[in-house]
């Protein structure tokens, strides 16, 4: 079968083709041996035939600065470790910056590899009245080059037919030097491009507005803010649904299975677990929403470049911006985009505070709290209260990693200035097909999860809350006597200082595994401490509402911003850093923030009258 390989710079619409021409045929996993995506494709040729289509990481030279650079480069030459060479390269060019692109299209013709170019974008460059001769382009390179549209319906179809012919002859190029690349990337804009006086106003304009340094930054903070209200305003009917759902198998389970044991376990355990973690997915979902819409638009290179200066102060660069905002989503994809990163020691400072990014594992135990101790109300006749304390967690966590940024490169005594330099692409509509693909990924990866660890780790905690069983003539309730329940009331001791009672003590264990892990096994813990009283089973809000303190709420909402990171997170930093000692610091200093953080919140909420 055909193999073929897309490559190109980032922001040239390279995924946005991929996903153009393979549609949901994906397959997403890892590369062998390293952390880096790997994504592939099946393609159906207009012939009938299939072939297969991989999506290489973004990459600016060949000459690897970086790990996903590194790995681009030894696919197409055929050096990578089980990875098969391809018979075809396809190196997508951005019409709109071809003077960057096509340098990097020289670098990969020196290869000698069989290729195409997909010359994309061609209706943004239309619009801007970017005139290219396709053939004289082609001419010029001595390789095919295909005009496409990424982001409309068909508009790979005549990539599809170029694929379908016989693949091009290798091609036997010169070899240039980096200044060499640059000057034949100039001979061939002069051959074959006609550029405008006025290359875009719209994005000049655009410009002028979202890059001010004042104005920018009070923009970028609304549209954060918009963001987090979104999360509660549009989820609640979506949610109010799943929780119904769950509610309804929960009680189908319960009226056809007999008491004992397997009841307990598929109703307390499975469903009451799982169940409370599921109806968070909407909430996620939106949050992943405004993150791929603001990447696709062409916003987060702006808004990187914006807050350069600022993160620069607290020992940071605008390039720590992106992976920063990855950690939104989950810390290990957010440290792993720090590879970008080329100071060693920024790289470092952004993996040490990634993990105080508020992931989306966090979301449904913030939403839990936040529904059950904060009032449902209107602020200012147009904010609602839980959104505006939402934001304030989400706030918090950023400032916190700014100021161990400003600590970090105070210790390390860094003055020296790293300059900034990055792509700004053009505007552009997100499409609503490349979102639906990225949403449902992404929903594909937290069912899995639901489905693999949480499930697994309900079900092993299950299991400790029931065995062994009280001893005869024991007078206390049950799981008091259980494995959990000896475990929490030790570990209730270390936490009493933070209001934390052995409940939350035992769930803070099994959510060392994922962070969602927490809200499920409270459920069970209640679940099973309730002995099947069936108006307990599917109410976690209320019950936690009744025996917690205000004070202990807001303590437990605090330990979650700096809390310890899940055992995925800590192993990534050890694989991305090769250093225990830096594996050691990360959880160390977190836990030690945490515990302050949260110590101090539950004694002022108490002495104030909240406990």
């Amino acid at each position: 079968m055909l193999r073929c390989a897309l490559i190109g710079n980032p922001n040239c619409g390279k995924t946005a083709l991929f996903n153009q021409l393979t549609g949901s045929r994906q397959k997403v996993a890892n590369y062998a041996g390293v952390t880096v995506e790997r994504k592939e494709g099946q393609l159906r040729l207009p012939d009938g035939r299939h072939a297969v289509l991989l999506d290489l990481p973004g990459a600016y030279s060949l000459t690897p600065a970086s790990l996903d650079e590194a790995i681009a480069r030894d696919v197409c030459r055929g050096f990578y470790p089980g990875e098969p060479i391809p018979d075809l390269l396809v190196c997508v060019v951005s019409a709109t910056n071809l003077r960057l692109h096509l340098r990097f299209a020289l670098e990969v013709r020196q290869l000698g590899r069989p290729m195409v170019i997909a010359l994309n974008q061609m209706d943004a460059a239309e619009k801007r009245g970017i005139e290219i001769d396709v053939a004289a382009l082609s001419r010029e390179l001595g390789v095919p080059v295909i005009p496409t549209v990424a982001v409309k319906s068909g508009g790979g179809d005549k990539l599809l037919e170029r694929i379908a012919q016989a693949v091009p002859v290798a091609v036997d190029a010169a070899p240039f030097d980096d200044d060499g690349l640059h000057a034949e990337a100039r001979r061939l804009m002069d051959v074959a491009v006609r550029m405008p006086e006025r290359i875009s106003r719209l994005d000049q304009r655009l410009d002028g507005w979202l890059l001010n340094p004042a104005l920018g930054l009070a923009i970028l903070a609304v549209v954060m803010f918009a963001m987090f209200q979104a999360v509660y305003a549009w989820a609640e009917p979506l949610k109010d649904g799943i929780d119904a759902g769950m509610k309804w198998l929960g009680a189908q389970a319960g009226t056809y299975m007999a008491d004992g044991p397997l009841r307990s376990l598929v109703v307390d355990g499975i469903i009451a677990g799982t169940g409370s973690v599921l109806v968070f997915l909407p909430q996620i979902l939106i949050l992943f929403f405004f993150i791929l819409s603001l990447e696709e638009s062409g916003y987060l290179p702006r808004a990187a470049f914006l807050l350069d200066r600022l993160m620069h102060r607290a020992g940071l660069s605008g390039r720590s911006f992106i992976p920063l905002l990855s950690s939104f989503a989950c810390a290990v994809p957010g440290i792993m985009a720090t590879r970008s990163i080329q100071d060693p020691r920024d790289r470092l400072a952004t993996i040490l505070v990634a993990p105080l990014m508020t992931c989306s594992a966090r979301l449904p135990v913030y939403t839990l709290l936040i529904g059950a101790f904060i009032p449902h109300r209107t602020v200012g006749g147009m904010f609602n209260l839980q959104g505006l304390v939402l934001f304030a967690l989400y706030a918090a966590g950023i400032l916190s990693a700014l100021l161990v940024a400003w600590v970090m490169k105070r210790w390390r005594r860094d003055s020296g200035d790293h300059m900034l330099l990055l792509e700004l692409p053009s505007y552009r509509v997100p499409t609503l097909r490349d979102l639906a693909i990225g949403l449902w990924e992404r929903a594909v990866i937290f069912l899995k999860r639901v489905g693999g660890i949480i499930l697994a780790m309900t079900i092993l905690l299950w299991f400790l809350l029931n065995f062994p069983g009280a001893p005869a003539g024991a007078t206390g309730p049950a799981i008091d006597y259980s494995f959990a329940g000896r475990i929490g009331h030790m570990l209730a001791a270390v936490f009493a200082p933070l209001g934390f009672n052995w409940q939350i003590s035992i769930a803070l264990i099994p959510g060392l595994a994922a962070r969602e892990v927490m809200v499920s096994s409270l459920a069970t813990v209640y679940a099973v401490a309730a002995q099947n009283d069936e108006a307990s089973l599917h109410a976690l809000a209320p019950l936690i509402t009744q025996e917690w303190s205000l004070a202990t709420a807001l303590s437990l909402l605090v330990w979650y911003i700096y809390a310890p990171q899940c055992i995925s997170t800590l192993a990534t930093i050890r694989r991305e850093t090769h250093s225990w000692k830096q594996t050691a610091l990360a959880a160390g200093y977190l836990f030690a923030m945490a515990y302050a953080a949260s110590f101090v919140t539950y004694q002022v909420a108490k002495a104030l009258g909240a406990g």
